[in-house]
């Protein structure tokens, strides 16, 4: 694994973070979906060290049930940011409806899983445009996910600036740990809330496999897991990317 002094990065990030942010002004805001889950908890805990607990909008988005929302609460007492339950239950309904209407395509399991996040990122930025100040919507992805495309393209994958884009899963459990966030919510077991299946689950292999991947492509990891990453990672990185346009000439 890559060495990472987390004690350093945390300090850099806050760091980035407030400049990032100040540049625009010294009152803008950043508003952020809070999940309850390890990322969101630990982008909070960054923005709110970086520009204090004011600057900060955590918005909770149900989509009916939500399994986690206690964690979610939890969260957001435990920063002391102001924050929100918006649910998206109604905007998600009439969507799926609408397109039940549509003969041109198909209602698939995939398409309803990946509205949500996608009405999510739409209700942040609505949010953020409703604010008095300048405010920014702040993307809560990491390295890990973003390597194997485990994300909905403008959906949670969309933001005007990314925080943990370049630590892995085991480097931001670190961060959390070094911010004294509570252990259940930086060591709860990710899943993506839509699925019902754990992230790990769903990907079919261990984000620490992945992560020691990520650190150095010699390590030994299962050939079937390799090649299953390898896959992923190439098939995703439109994601990453932005989006190509033909220049003329």
């Amino acid at each position: 694994m890559r060495e990472f002094n987390v004690e350093d990065q945390t300090k850099k990030l806050i760091e980035y973070t407030r400049e990032w942010f100040n540049k625009f002004g010294d009152n803008t805001r950043a508003v952020i979906g809070i999940s309850g889950g390890k990322d969101s908890s630990v982008t909070a805990a960054i923005l709110k060290e970086a520009l204090g607990a004011d600057r900060v909008v955590g918005i909770i988005m149900p989509n009916g049930e939500m399994s986690d929302l206690a964690d979610a609460k939890m969260l957001v007492d435990f920063l002391g940011i102001p924050n929100e339950v918006v649910p998206i239950t109604d905007y998600y309904n009439a969507a799926i409806a609408t397109f039940e209407k549509a003969s041109a395509f198909e209602v698939t399991k995939d398409l309803r899983i990946n509205l949500a996040p996608r009405l999510r990122m739409s209700t942040l930025y609505a949010v953020a445009q409703g604010q008095p100040v300048t405010s920014f919507v702040v993307n809560t992805c990491n390295a890990s996910e973003d390597y194997v495309g485990y994300s909905t393209k403008y959906g949670d994958a969309a933001g005007d600036v990314s925080l943990l884009q370049d630590f892995t899963v085991t480097e931001v459990l670190q961060i959390g740990e070094y911010l004294g966030l509570p252990n259940e919510l930086v060591h709860k077991t990710p899943s993506d809330g839509l699925s019902g299946m754990s992230d790990e689950d769903k990907l079919g292999f261990k984000y620490a496999q992945l992560d020691e991947y990520i650190s150095d492509s010699n390590a030994d990891i299962p050939a079937d897991v390799r090649e299953s990453i390898d896959r992923k990672h190439v098939a995703n990185l439109h994601k990453l990317q932005l989006m190509p346009a033909y220049k003329r000439h």
